[in-house]
């Protein structure tokens, strides 16, 4: 009873702290690590002990799917060069520079251990990322980017630590002797997540009630990260392909009915994991300091400030180097059709996506599954929370205000697209219609035209006068339809079948959200 207590008194606070970022308009991740490293320190703080690999299937497994079942496919082709240089080349780069930091400070630290440290702090993590891009709403083309790293740099990372750690308890480590592994395992993840995805998408498409569907794809995706896992595959490959597949396979099986409610139950899930993440989070922050003493808290804490300014100095030096690198190769390029060519990035571009390294809870957890007996593990540890933390104080804080610096030009992909989608909706509606001529045929065929012409003048579809009037009769037949109920007229059974279908007609008629 006493751990559900503190569940419900985390969430709680951490939905307060939330809303309060969103008054402020900061990231909520950076309040909630905060919160919880703040709460660490108080007297009869709550300790959540969690083994890690709960913690990454718990945390990471369905929010690294949701992310990936809403990724597009298509942009990631397009900007496959930008995504694969910080999916590989960034994460490699910190990983290296941070070990040989650790070494340098600490020359008697194992080349696994400082690897390990490396690979522990180097991804940018899928879960603050994305909670900290949706908030700061960045150009289109960069927050593809972002989005495409964030989903597939884990992987690179935690293969790396897997070796490291694995070469620890052998006595030595050979990065030659690791790449046919590291290949073997991207390929059987690649083709897990692949397979994996066909006889779900059959299996959900089949099922037509959506409390049933939506336990069933928590089941799968569980399923599939473990069964990843103990096969000794990556499961974040696992999943982000399972992921992308799945969306493909399964966008039209779903009815309505199932997609609707489905998605709403995904995204309130993955906002009480991304709150329960990152006030854990902040709560390590006790454990860790308790298993240092007080001489060594200081000079340790030192060093992971030297690591917290090579992560970040690494990745902006990287994200420089790379625009500089990709404009001397497309200036000979241009017009030969060569795929250096297009999409040049900007500095501000460049700057920004160097900035929005922030870390979470894949570094945590990374760093609190080390064995007991690990070299170093106090101060890796140590390292991993400086890390987490200073990114999303430092970098997560700023990002916003970065972005309005900057005045990165704004890109209307893709509201351009879902004009054109529109268009080419309503006009097959149309199409449908023609030759029909009952009086629900002539009704439906002016309102689709009205729709038609709304959208062809960059207008939306929804904003129109029949849908005011919707909501205006909506609005009183909800009162009519409760006072029918207040008056013993009506019962509650027949009360909440009416008051579904006044729900779906307001659905129906509700305006176009806005963007912030």
């Amino acid at each position: 009873m006493h751990a559900f207590e503190v569940i419900l008194a985390l969430l709680l606070g951490a939905t307060i702290l939330s809303s309060l970022a969103r008054r402020m308009g900061v990231p909520y991740p950076t309040l909630l690590a905060l919160g919880g490293a703040v709460l660490a320190f108080v007297p009869g703080a709550p300790q959540i002990d969690l083994p890690p690999d709960l913690i990454l299937a718990l945390f990471v497994a369905p929010v690294l799917l949701d992310a990936a079942y809403d990724a597009s496919l298509r942009d990631l082709r397009a900007n496959w060069l930008p995504v694969g240089s910080l999916v590989l080349v960034a994460v490699g780069l910190t990983t290296a520079a941070v070990a040989c930091a650790a070494r340098l400070i600490f020359p008697d630290m194992p080349w696994g251990a400082a690897i390990a440290l490396g690979a522990v702090v180097a991804p940018p993590d899928a879960v603050a990322a994305l909670a900290v891009l949706r908030q700061v709403r960045p150009p289109y083309r960069i927050r593809v980017i972002l989005e495409g790293e964030s989903l597939l740099n884990d992987a690179s990372a935690l293969l790396i630590y897997r070796l490291a750690v694995g070469a620890v308890a052998a006595g030595g480590f050979s990065p030659m002797g690791s790449v046919p592994t590291f290949a073997v395992v991207v390929f059987g993840s690649v083709l897990a997540g692949w397979l994996a995805a066909w006889p779900v998408s059959r299996v959900t498409g089949r099922v037509s009630d959506a409390p049933s569907s939506v336990i069933l794809q928590f089941v799968f995706t569980f399923g599939v990260w473990l069964l990843a896992e103990r096969l000794g595959l990556s499961g974040v490959v696992t999943i982000v392909v399972f992921g992308l597949t799945l969306a493909r396979r399964s966008a039209m099986p779903l009815p309505a009915s199932i997609r609707v409610p489905s998605f709403a139950i995904w995204e309130t899930v993955t906002l009480v994991l991304n709150v329960l993440a990152f006030t854990l989070i902040g709560l390590q922050i006790g454990p860790i300091l308790g298993a240092v003493s007080p001489p060594e808290r200081l000079r340790l804490v030192g060093a992971a400030l030297v690591v917290l300014a090579v992560v970040i100095g690494i990745r902006l030096l990287w994200t420089f180097t790379y625009e500089e690198l990709l404009r001397l190769i497309s200036k000979p390029a241009r017009g030969h059709g060569s795929p250096f060519a297009v999409a040049l990035p900007s500095t501000g571009g460049a700057l920004v996506v160097g900035w929005a390294g922030m870390r979470g809870i894949v570094t945590i957890a990374t760093a609190l599954a080390l064995p007991a007996s690990f070299p170093y593990r106090d101060f890796i540890q140590l390292s991993a929370f400086v890390v987490v933390l200073g990114t999303l104080l430092l970098q997560g804080l700023t990002l916003r205000p970065l972005l309005s610096v900057v005045r990165l030009p704004r890109e209307d992909t893709v509201e351009e697209e879902i004009g054109m989608a529109r268009r080419s909706v309503l006009g097959a509606a149309l199409a449908e219609l023609d030759g029909d001529g009952t009086p629900a045929a002539q009704r439906l065929r002016h309102e689709y035209e009205d729709a038609l012409e709304r959208v062809s003048s960059g207008g939306d579809p929804r904003d129109s006068d029949d849908n005011a009037l919707r909501r205006r009769v909506v609005f009183v037949g909800r009162r009519t339809l409760e006072d029918l109920r207040s008056s013993g007229v009506i019962g509650d059974d027949a009360y909440r079948r009416v008051e579904e279908e006044l729900d779906h007609v307001e659905l129906s008629a509700l305006p176009a959200a806005r963007e912030e």
